[in-house]
């Protein structure tokens, strides 16, 4: 299960290097261990390197160990984190919140209503009625408890069947089709995707992965309504996601069998340093200071730019430990002299960088993956099929807050170059994966309960983790379009300003809703003219005439042809290249801009009939591509 007991490592219990060579009975072989030539060997000798760097400086842990939580109260913290504190009786809470029910699939309402169980019952035991019953909130005369001694929910009694049924095989070692491109549906809410595949045997059709170059290449499936990526919908909206995809990661942990467990936040100690050891948020809001919108903090920015201009093609880059001397005296350095320009990376060694950057990983406050959610990263190891596997992580980083998943993605984009050039450096995407797995699972103030005999198949499904997130990371930054759909129910929702009584409470919840957005498209409005601005560059606005086959991309070329032939009042000619007295628009890009949408960066391959279907009240705007990078 997701539990607990699979959290990463603590650096003092680590095994040795020798425990590498211990026997693994072949039912608990992991899935790595099936790839031909593959060694763990830089994984050990990478602990080994951090445990001597810890020991020589004798740290102490800054995190608290996690307490063990009483009954209900990890349901509780559940529905708080999930948007849905006023099913608690919170009295504090917005009303507003619960029109996220409003918007649930049916597979994500089963998933809130088995917790909300699970805390009631907590409650009734220790005689503290909660304000508001189950059956007044999900309108049923039994509760789930009692529902499974009489007439149980047939999905729920399935899972549990198959559950029972999985528990005497052994998939550890499973993936689709390796080597072949897959289709990678994100219209569908994953949890329920696997609701359906729990009905046939898709399991016993998954092969073992034989070949470690061989990993599925997965398609994203694109919809009328094209691909959204992380970065493309405002603040405000993704404000919404982290909520919307920790109920769907519960829902399709709960029809996967697997237990999600999440580690409490813990308080962290403050310090006198301003690089080391500081907190994400800290360094951006001091970063931000002196360069705003900055997204990544500026000394892993700098650590990364050395090392792509001079350390991509050194041998055993990132593998190869640096001076532990030397780096402890650059950190110093750093400290002293990187906000005032005057530290000098021309004259760092390569590998002394590379072990900088793994220092200033292991050595935040709280990990990358954070506290909370780091033992269920650790734990996608355990979910059989890779497609699942990769929805979950997908979930995962939707969830991490901004700053940590800017941070990573800049880790993972610089992990991806590396590997690029394993030609020249001899580091491969697996040797990549076991240097770094240590730095990103190992934190000194996390619990440890790893099982006896364990320790091998914990760090290799801890390096396929690492492996997966880079090699998968565009699928894996990507909002799928089950949520940009719920996210448009719920501004819609918000908008209308219900007056939530339990009545209404109870008819949302008893309605099951589909994931796909249901157009209804009018059978007499075959095509529509609307108006496209583009204020910033023009005083004019382009009148289009959309039918089923106009797209966002024949909309910029239409923009483009009548910015050239029309002689239209250009307001802002930068980034508008001239070239053979004609403009080219290549930079530029459409964005929804309001009704059930804050504001929505549109994927070219949109159709924006459909589009204007799902959101008639939108405004369409011509803005120019951000000069800074966006976060794909």
């Amino acid at each position: 299960s997701l539990s607990t007991r699979h959290c990463p490592w603590k650096m003092n219990q680590l095994p040795p290097k020798s425990a590498m060579a211990s026997p693994v009975s072949e039912s608990t072989n992991s899935r790595v261990e099936a790839l031909d030539n593959l060694s763990m060997d830089s994984f050990w000798l990478e602990v080994e390197n951090i445990k001597q760097s810890a020991e020589a400086e004798q740290e102490e842990c800054s995190l608290a160990d996690v307490k063990t939580q009483e009954e209900g109260e990890a349901e509780a913290e559940w529905l708080q984190d999930a948007g849905l504190s006023e099913l608690l009786g919170d009295p504090a809470s917005d009303n507003d919140n619960l029109v996220l029910l409003s918007t649930l699939t049916r597979t994500q309402a089963a998933a809130v209503q088995r917790r909300l169980d699970t805390y009631s019952r907590s409650r009734r035991r220790r005689n503290k009625h909660p304000v508001r019953h189950v059956r007044d909130i999900f309108g049923s005369e039994d509760t789930a408890a009692e529902k499974e001694e009489s007439s149980p929910d047939p999905l729920w009694h399935n899972l549990r069947t198959s559950n029972t049924q999985r528990k005497t095989q052994d998939y550890s070692c499973t993936v689709r089709n390796p080597g072949k491109e897959e289709v990678f549906n994100m219209d569908v809410a994953y949890s329920e995707q696997a609701a359906v595949l729990l009905k046939g045997s898709f399991l016993s059709e998954s092969r073992k992965l034989k070949d470690g170059n061989a990993l599925t290449r997965f398609k994203i499936t694109k919809g009328r309504l094209g691909v959204t990526r992380i970065g493309d919908l405002s603040a405000q909206d993704m404000k919404k996601i982290p909520t919307l995809a920790l109920i769907e990661l519960t829902a399709l942990c709960d029809i996967l069998g697997f237990e999600l467990k999440r580690n409490k936040a813990a308080k962290l100690k403050t310090t006198e340093k301003r690089l080391f050891g500081v907190p994400l948020n800290t360094l951006l809001e001091n970063d931000q200071k002196l360069l705003p919108n900055t997204k990544v903090p500026l000394l892993l920015q700098a650590l990364l730019s050395c090392l792509e201009k001079r350390g991509l093609e050194t041998e055993g880059i990132l593998r190869v430990s640096g001076s532990q001397t030397r780096i402890k005296s650059l950190e110093q350095k750093l400290e002293r002299d990187f906000y005032s320009g005057l530290f000098c990376w021309d004259e760092v060694h390569q590998n002394d960088v590379s072990g900088l950057l793994k220092r200033f990983i292991r050595e935040l406050p709280a990990p990358l993956l954070t506290a909370e959610y780091l033992p269920a990263f650790a734990a996608v190891q355990n979910i059989p099929d890779l497609k699942q596997r990769l929805q979950a992580l997908n979930l995962l980083i939707l969830i991490l807050p901004e700053s940590n998943r800017n941070t990573l993605k800049a880790l993972l984009e610089f992990l991806s170059k590396v590997v690029a050039r394993e030609n020249n450096n001899k580091m491969n995407l697996w040797n990549v994966s076991t240097v770094m797995a240590p730095n990103l699972f190992m934190h000194k103030g996390l619990p440890n309960k790893i099982p006896e005999g364990k320790e091998k198949q914990l760090a290799e499904g801890a390096a396929d983790v690492v492996r997966m997130m880079i090699h998968y990371q565009d699928l894996l930054w990507t909002v799928s379009s089950f949520l940009v759909a719920q996210v448009r129910k719920l501004n819609e929702s918000n908008s209308k300003r219900y007056q939530f009584c339990d009545k209404r409470i109870k008819n949302l919840l008893r309605k099951i809703h589909a994931d796909k957005d249901k157009v209804e498209k009018k059978q007499g409005e075959p095509s529509k003219i609307v108006k496209v601005h583009a204020s910033l560059l023009l005083k004019d606005s382009l009148e289009v005439h959309l039918n089923n086959a106009t797209r966002v991309a024949d909309v910029l070329r239409q923009f483009q042809k009548n910015l050239c032939q029309n002689g239209w009042n250009i307001v802002n000619t930068v980034n508008l290249l001239k070239c053979n007295n004609s403009m080219e628009c290549t930079n530029l890009l459409l964005y929804e801009v309001g009704g059930n949408i804050g504001e929505h960066c549109l994927d070219p391959d949109t159709y924006l009939l459909d589009l204007y279907h799902i959101n008639p009240h939108a405004e369409w705007i011509i803005k120019q591509n951000p000069s800074y990078p966006r976060m794909f």
